[in-house]
């Protein structure tokens, strides 16, 4: 089936945005430019926090497709699956990954019981009111349980457990905060694309950390992402090692975004960050199910990477629409 007319759905920023928020106008534009390049129409439609009346008149003349860019509602990611869900409702097919992968990846709380569940590594997870099960001089971070792009995580969120440290813990609710082992080590990104003979693993991206500290925590935290200038920005570089990556690890690590492709029902595309253990076990500390596709995004670049010219990105990820 020919699909020919799309509208592209994308948060609205809010007038005082930050870089983070206003990052998707970016991939708008991209995308944009490229489906016109299919040969697809398009138009765009921003999504506010009258959500529920936009998708209703989207519906009431609903193109062939919806191309999915929505990442927060209000810069709120625990709101960001309803989109997916009122397309569901309406019968508008869309691109990107279900309403229930969108849910439940969400929110860290969730994707950590179901690696667990499923047997996939991930870090110890805990509440903050359950800090009764930290142990004295390990190392933790805590972050934001339904925010995405590092957002609310700083270098202060890695901290090590001292008794008395549970005061500052309560200030923490536990339907907004997890905390997991802080797992020192390597940290990679990878992209997962959907093709006629399923999910393909692009080539890993490992981020690099230069002139940290010792008693700097190696994470990319909301600085590392956004801050331009800072020396966390430009100091945190995205690198393709290739033939250079340890064949095992390599194998570990395409095994287990795999797995996570399959047990978390994604669909079109995905990224699945993991940091790496002294032993070289692969830990997965998030799965991304709406993955930014700016020019300059992670996802991009792996398929650059994988010498995957964008348009048959694009094509790839429309044959596979939730219809």
């Amino acid at each position: 089936m020919k699909r020919n007319k799309c509208c592209i759905l994308f948060n609205q920023p809010r007038i005082d945005a930050l870089p983070d928020e206003l990052d998707v106008l970016d991939q708008v534009e991209y995308i944009e430019k490229n489906l016109n390049d299919l040969g697809i129409i398009t138009f765009r439609k921003g999504i506010t926090l009258d959500f529920m009346y936009e998708i209703a008149a989207l519906a009431s003349d609903p193109p062939d497709f919806v191309f999915n860019l929505v990442e927060s509602i209000n810069n709120k990611g625990e709101l960001c699956y309803f989109v997916p869900a009122l397309l569901n409702m309406y019968s508008i097919p869309y691109s990107g990954n279900p309403v229930e992968a969108m849910f439940i990846t969400t929110s860290k709380a969730l994707t950590s019981k179901t690696l667990k569940k499923a047997g996939i590594n991930n870090p110890g997870g805990y509440s903050p009111s359950e800090y009764n099960k930290l142990i004295p001089g390990n190392r933790y971070i805590i972050k934001p349980v339904w925010e995405d792009g590092s957002l609310g995580i700083t270098g202060e969120s890695v901290f090590t457990y001292v008794p008395g440290y549970e005061k500052k813990l309560k200030e923490y609710k536990d339907t907004h905060w997890l905390i997991e082992d802080f797992i020192d080590g390597r940290e990679f990104n990878i992209s997962v694309l959907a093709s006629k003979n399923g999910p393909e693993v692009m080539p890993a991206a490992e981020m690099v950390f230069y002139n940290f500290d010792e008693d700097k925590p190696k994470i990319v935290d909301f600085k590392a992402k956004w801050e331009e200038g800072s020396f966390e920005y430009e100091n945190t570089i995205r690198n393709f090692p290739g033939d250079k990556l340890n064949p095992v690890l390599k194998e570990r690590i395409e095994s287990a975004a795999l797995q996570c492709w399959h047990v978390f029902g994604l669909k079109g595309y995905a990224r699945v960050d993991m940091r790496i253990d002294r032993n070289n076990i692969p830990y997965v500390i998030e799965v991304n199910a709406n993955p930014c596709m700016s020019p300059d995004s992670g996802l991009v670049a792996a398929t650059r990477a994988a010498s995957l010219p964008f348009g048959v990105v694009l094509q790839r990820i429309i044959d596979d629409l939730n219809d």
